[in-house]
């Protein structure tokens, strides 16, 4: 396979992967709408055995279509995201946060039916700025405060400040988001080293800077070097010179 196909195949799976996603969620709500309006109740039921399977179930179940519309952007846009930046380890990020927010929000949640992706987009949110600040790497930790520009609002949804609102999905997805930035710590892509910053750089041997001057002047087109040349010893060729003396006649 070629680079350039390499290249066009690793484009299409940075959009086509999360539009999939998001895809799979509106058709399921689709079929709860139109023909099993009962698989609204497949939320998770904290601290009750049966509400174990809401783990896995409950992110693709949705209260109305409003608020599937609002989980569908943020998931899609961080999903592109993780799959661009991360993409050895996008779906291990995806399918253990869900597992990770979802057991959080058996754990410490009310009891009531926890249902949406909403908790899944916390995970995002949150995995994306921390692997970006301990990463330390200009472009990383740029997403990650684009990241806080666009959804940093979300944080405060992660404390008990709305009724009716599943806040202990938001608050596991935070935690676990953490937990995975911590984990895959040394997947975070190093920064670029130049040549110049390796150990046995020599300043003679760049080619780049033979093109200023002592004065720091840039020269575009250098001067040849000349160098002399030598003649040979022994070239192998034997001259034999004859003088013929010539007498004038008086």
């Amino acid at each position: 396979m070629s680079q350039n196909q390499q290249h066009f195949k690793y484009s299409t799976g940075v959009i086509a992967y999360p539009l999939f996603f998001v895809l799979s969620l509106w058709i399921v709500f689709w079929m709860q709408v139109r023909f099993f309006p009962s698989i609204k109740r497949l939320g998770v039921y904290p601290q009750k055995l049966e509400g174990l399977l809401g783990i896995i179930t409950s992110p693709f179940i949705h209260a109305d279509i409003e608020h599937l519309y609002h989980n569908s952007i943020p998931l899609f846009v961080l999903s592109v995201a993780l799959f661009y930046f991360y993409r050895k380890i996008s779906w291990k990020v995806l399918c253990y946060g869900i597992l990770l927010s979802g057991l959080f929000t058996w754990l410490i949640g009310r009891p009531a039916n926890h249902i949406g992706a909403s908790g899944l987009v916390y995970v995002l949110v949150s995995f994306i700025f921390f692997k970006g600040i301990f990463a330390k790497h200009y472009r990383l930790v740029a997403l990650s405060l684009i990241v806080v520009f666009l959804y940093g609002s979300m944080l405060w949804y992660a404390f008990p400040v709305k009724d009716g609102m599943s806040w202990e999905g938001h608050a596991g997805g935070l935690i676990s988001g953490l937990i995975f930035a911590l984990i895959f710590r040394k997947a975070i892509a190093k920064p670029e080293r130049y040549v110049w910053q390796e150990p046995d750089y020599n300043e003679e041997d760049d080619p780049f800077l033979k093109h200023f001057d002592e004065n720091g002047n840039f020269i575009e087109i250098l001067e040849p070097e000349l160098e002399e040349e030598s003649i040979p010893e022994d070239t192998g060729v034997n001259y034999n010179y004859t003088f013929k003396e010539n007498k004038d006649k008086e």
